[in-house]
Parts: C-alpha cells; sequence; structure tokens
C-alpha cells in the first residue's frame, strides 16, 4: 500500500482527513477502514493511534473544542456579540468538527481531553455573557444557554442552508445577523426620560 503521509504523523492527518470525510459523508458513514484507505495506509494503522472509531471520533472532536476555544478567545476582546460570530465562523468552517463535537452518542464523553476542551468553552461562552449581563447567577446561567442556543441554531441552519433564501432576502451578512441577534440578548441602556 502507498505511504500518503509523512512518517510519523498519521495522527494528524487522520485526524484532518476524517474532518474531511465527516464533512463530505457525514457522521454516520465514518468509519477506521475507510479512513485508512483513503490515507493509503494498512487497516490497522489508525486502530493503532486511535483504539477505536469512538477513539478517533472523540480526539476529533477534542481537537474541534480547542480550535473553538482559541476562536472564541482571540474574539472575545471585541465583546460578546463577537464571539458569538465566531462560534458561528467556526462552525462553517470546520463541519466536520462541528458535527463530531455535537454527536454525543459517538464519542467518549468521560475522556479527560474532550471535558477539559469542552469545558473551556462553555466557560468561554458563560464569561462572556456574565461580562455582559448584571443579575444573579442562574440568572446569568439561563442567558448563557439562551445565547449558546441562539448562535448554534444559526451556525446549524446555516449549514443545512435553510437561511439561505433568508439571508438573500435580507441582504444581510451572516457576521451581521449573527452580531444582530446576540445583542437581543443583551439589555438595552435605559433610555432617559422626558424633560418637562
Amino acid at each position: 500500500m502507498p505511504d500518503t503521509y509523512h512518517h510519523g504523523d498519521l495522527q494528524a492527518q487522520a485526524l484532518e482527513r476524517a474532518a474531511a470525510m465527516v464533512t463530505r459523508d457525514g457522521v454516520e458513514a465514518f468509519s477506521l477502514r475507510r479512513l485508512a484507505t483513503e490515507l493509503g495506509v494498512s487497516h490497522t494503522a489508525p486502530r493503532h493511534h486511535f483504539g477505536s472509531r469512538e477513539g478517533l471520533l472523540t480526539a476529533l472532536a477534542a481537537q474541534g473544542y480547542g480550535l473553538l476555544g482559541d476562536a472564541l478567545a482571540a474574539a472575545a476582546p471585541d465583546g460578546f456579540a463577537e464571539v458569538g460570530a465566531a462560534y458561528v465562523e467556526f462552525a462553517l468552517t470546520h463541519p466536520g468538527h462541528f458535527a463530531v463535537m455535537h454527536a454525543p452518542g459517538l464519542v467518549d464523553g468521560d475522556d479527560p481531553d474532550l471535558r477539559r476542551a469542552s469545558r473551556r468553552t462553555a466557560e468561554q461562552l458563560t464569561g462572556g455573557v456574565a461580562g455582559t449581563l448584571t443579575g444573579d447567577p442562574e440568572q446569568v446561567a439561563v442567558a448563557a444557554v439562551a445565547a449558546w442556543s441562539l448562535v448554534h441554531g444559526i451556525a446549524t441552519l446555516t449549514l443545512s442552508g435553510a437561511l439561505d433564501e433568508l439571508s438573500a432576502r435580507s441582504g444581510e451578512n451572516r457576521h451581521d445577523l449573527v452580531v444582530r441577534a446576540a445583542h437581543l440578548l443583551t439589555p438595552s441602556p435605559p433610555r432617559p426620560e422626558p424633560s418637562r
């Protein structure tokens, strides 16, 4: 079988190719055997690095959360709405990772790397909301769930093509849509009392 990867780099190549395969074919169609065939390696080579299909998908999800965490951290100085836009942009530029990150039955939810990486992104999303809203921790937690649901929903609807027509009609680009939607979750400043 031809060697299509650089020696010692099979793990990185496998994750990259797996993300592309999930994007192209869907997560349910993914198999280690097909991955090995596409990489041009023996059928046992990916299993040697990841143990199983679940092991590889878990590593891909952990990698995805790490990349998402980096994107959210880079956007954080620009504010809560930009963090939301970064979330959506990540989903659209890394659809294979995004699909696996949200497929709990296909990954090992107890994997320490996955738990650490997903906790980091959850804290970033919650922290962004907490920096924007005032209130008790329970209110902030509910607002964080609402914010995550909003950006996750926009990402999922965009990936499925469901927002194409709406975007075309409104003429609004994706970034502006996310920013405007995120601002719906933040309180407006109080209006000044009319002078008498």
